[in-house]
């Protein structure tokens, strides 16, 4: 009798000890639903900045439409960080998506009746921001939410080259379609691309409730007191105020390589939409091929070693774009380019995963999407016009420089160096 309880006892605990697989198949799902409804986001994203730069040709008219699509999340993002801790997270992430949609489709009617200017791309990238300063926060806390810490990493460096090679199709499709059709289709493709990832994440993906840190009140001063809470968790917690500041100064300096490249193409070899569409081809595949990398490799030890790597390797592709005056060389930086993004953003992001508490996983993320909402267009402010003044391969040679130097910065910071220990 006893022997047959001790064999039923071991029997449950082994049935206990047993991992639980059921998060790969939940990943797999919310990430490809992801990555279906970026597709759409990524082909709107290249087909309004195409259409901008080939039309105007001005780095003051890109910088309008740098703010445009940045200065709106910032305002949106400190409530969206609460509302992704207040609520469940995959409905925040769906609405937003279906809000973006609803724009979207809106502008293309417009567009499609012949009422078409730059005043209108201008509203839809500011309307579409506000829903992503939203949806971003969410995105970023659901994942530590449906993970396991330990795989936080690998799920994140695939999560980076799915996404890329979402990325990776989106420049050719747009430049492919821009090149004999007008840019409503590209924005009726996004509104049925919205609508499949919508429905698979609803339907398919389970996320379990957020544990919440304190009671919440409601009304516009309880939203307010619980920003005032994910600034106070903030503020105690240094490695997260360095990781910040580490992020805004790479961002006003990554700004050049990301916004004014199509310009500088454009003005040095010459204005067509293959050479625009083949850098961002070249760049995601760079990035799909740094994930693939990353996750099969880990990186180092020391995760803030592996972020400081990628900087400084992505320094020295900035400044190689400056110098470089052959376009076929020049794709071959970009795509270098590429490799060294999954370095810089998959360690920082599971840094913050692994460390910032659930409860507050939301309103740190929107803190983090403020940043850069801000930076770009505060850098662009700067960069838009002097981009007029002087060569955009002196910006990048500068900003390339600058990058490399918070690189050696990273791994001096001690509080930076120890939160890299996972």
């Amino acid at each position: 009798m006893d022997e047959t309880k001790k064999m039923d006892e071991t029997e449950q605990n082994t049935i206990d000890t047993k991992p639980d697989k059921s998060w790969i198949r939940n990943t797999a799902l919310f990430m490809f639903g992801q990555a279906v409804s970026l597709i759409g986001s990524s082909l709107v994203g290249y087909a309004i900045m195409w259409y901008v730069t080939l039309k105007t040709e001005s780095g003051t008219v890109m910088t309008l439409f740098t703010v445009a699509t940045s200065l709106p999340m910032f305002f949106v993002a400190p409530f969206g960080g609460v509302w992704a801790d207040r609520y469940n997270r995959k409905y925040i992430i769906n609405l937003a998506d279906a809000s973006i949609a609803i724009v979207t489709l809106i502008i293309a009617v417009f567009f499609s009746f012949g009422i078409e200017s730059l005043s209108i791309l201008l509203i839809c990238s500011m309307m579409r921001s506000l829903g992503q300063g939203v949806q971003m926060p969410a995105v970023s806390a659901i994942i530590p939410q449906i993970v396991p810490e330990k795989h936080l990493l690998r799920v994140n460096s695939i999560n980076s080259s799915i996404q890329s090679i979402s990325m990776l199709a989106s420049p050719a499709l747009a430049g492919a379609l821009l090149s004999f059709a007008p840019i409503q289709i590209v924005l009726f493709i996004d509104v049925t691309t919205a609508i499949i990832g919508i429905s698979i994440v609803f339907f398919f993906v389970k996320v379990p409730k957020v544990k919440r840190a304190e009671t919440q009140e409601s009304g516009a001063q309880g939203y307010f007191q619980d920003i005032a809470k994910g600034l106070r968790y903030i503020r105690t917690h240094a490695f997260i105020m360095r990781f910040f500041i580490f992020s805004a100064l790479f961002y006003i300096m990554f700004t050049p390589s990301a916004m004014l490249t199509p310009l500088q193409v454009t003005r040095d070899f010459g204005p067509a939409y293959w050479r625009l569409t083949a850098i961002e081809i070249v760049f995601s595949c760079g990035m799909i091929l740094g994930g693939i990398v990353l996750s099969l490799w880990g990186g180092f030890r020391n995760k803030t070693i592996t972020f400081a790597f990628g900087t400084f390797l992505f320094g020295s592709t900035a400044i190689g774009l400056g110098l470089l005056t052959n376009f076929w060389f020049y794709l071959v930086c970009m795509g270098a380019m590429g490799i060294t993004v999954a370095f810089i953003n998959t360690p920082v992001m599971s840094i913050l995963q692994a460390h910032v508490e659930e409860a507050y996983m939301g309103r740190v993320f929107s803190v983090n999407t403020m940043i850069m909402s801000v930076a770009f267009p505060a850098a662009m402010l700067a960069f838009g016009p002097l981009s007029d003044k002087i060569p955009i391969d002196y910006l990048l040679i500068g900003t390339g420089i600058g990058i490399a130097c918070i690189s050696v910065l990273s791994i001096v910071d001690k509080t930076i160096r120890d939160a890299g220990k996972l």
